[in-house]
């Protein structure tokens, strides 16, 4: 209990934050130049870093459903994923509340080589990328394992003989 309570705190904070972020760049139109990146307010109707504009719908209901999967399979959740999975749902979230309440999505992290993305869309790809390399991690630990084992009885098979 006292992990889906500190897990729960993390995914509000992680969505009050971006809330805040994009309303501080909404209200007040802040620009600033740092050399390598600007901030500025931006929208977007897309996918992150302004991938597919114009399909906000689409979106929403992507959004939705990628959501409904994972409250789905939160019983399956294994705890190593449970870190990189707050920080997707605190990204999807963030941007849906945007998507339903503003029509789309403000951006305001500009690399100028780079389509200008916000705290939510930085997220999902943290999120994604470290659930990706926990998963590998996961599959050479279970293949070391496995290929153990062959050694093992290939061995013990030779030594039969």
């Amino acid at each position: 209990m006292k992990s889906f309570a500190r897990n729960t705190i993390i995914l509000i904070a992680l969505v009050i934050i971006d809330q805040l972020l994009k309303y501080f760049f909404e209200k007040t139109r802040f620009f600033a130049d740092l050399g390598i990146f600007a901030l500025h307010y931006a929208t977007n109707t897309g996918a992150s870093f302004g991938m597919l504009q114009g399909n906000n719908i689409l979106f929403i209901w992507i959004s939705i459903m990628v959501l409904g999967i994972i409250m789905l399979n939160a019983d399956k959740i294994k705890k190593e994923h449970t870190i990189p999975l707050i920080l997707i749902v605190s990204g999807i979230i963030g941007n849906l509340i945007d998507r339903i309440f503003r029509g789309y999505v403000v951006d305001f992290i500009d690399f100028k080589f780079w389509p200008v993305f916000n705290l939510a869309d930085s997220l999902v790809v943290i999120g994604v990328i470290w659930l990706i390399i926990v998963i590998l991690k996961e599959d050479l630990k279970i293949n070391k394992k496995d290929n153990k084992k062959k050694a093992t009885k290939k061995i013990k098979s030779h030594a039969g003989d």
